[in-house]
């Protein structure tokens, strides 16, 4: 019972690990704020590519930039493991001299079992979006991440993927 209990608490604590270390979307715009406030916005573009739009304000303008495109494939998921199942057959037959012979075998599983599938195989976009504001000087007076995928790894965001972050 205590290998149970120390063995629950072991995986408890490594999964909570594992989740403190994934970089979220949050810890993405904290980065990005650190990093490029009051800086020109040219600079951000050459860093990472030109934006795919801009609006203009009278203060300046909003920027709309994507990268980090990446296609990701999510295998099928299949039932498993095999269901634990009984099979008992049992045979009677006569052996020629009149005597009947009765053979009972216990199949641990069933041959005809085939797993199932539970999700489809698909694809998934990863990106990071992010609107820059900046004013009628080009500095960078707000950014945020307006569209975030899950990460490619175990980052819970592809901005922060994108951009660098640390954990």
């Amino acid at each position: 019972m205590r290998i149970q209990s120390a063995l629950r608490a072991g995986l408890v604590l490594s999964f909570g690990l594992l989740v403190s270390a994934c970089t979220t979307t949050e810890d993405a715009n904290n980065a990005a704020r650190s990093r490029w406030l009051g800086q020109p916005v040219e600079a951000f573009f050459a860093a990472y590519g030109p934006p795919i739009d801009e609006y203009p304000l009278s203060s300046g303008k909003i920027y709309t930039w994507r990268g980090g495109d990446k296609t990701r494939y999510i295998p099928p998921t299949y039932s498993s493991p095999e269901p634990a199942t009984t099979i008992v057959r049992t045979e009677t037959r006569s052996d020629g001299s009149g005597q009947t012979v009765t053979q009972t075998r216990v199949i641990r599983s069933d041959p005809f079992w085939q797993p199932e599938m539970i999700s489809p195989p698909r694809y998934q976009q990863l990106f990071c979006e992010l609107q820059i504001n900046a004013n009628k000087a080009g500095v960078i007076t707000a950014i945020r991440a307006s569209n975030d995928t899950d990460g490619d790894g175990f980052s819970l965001s592809r901005c922060a993927e994108v951009l660098g972050v640390k954990k």
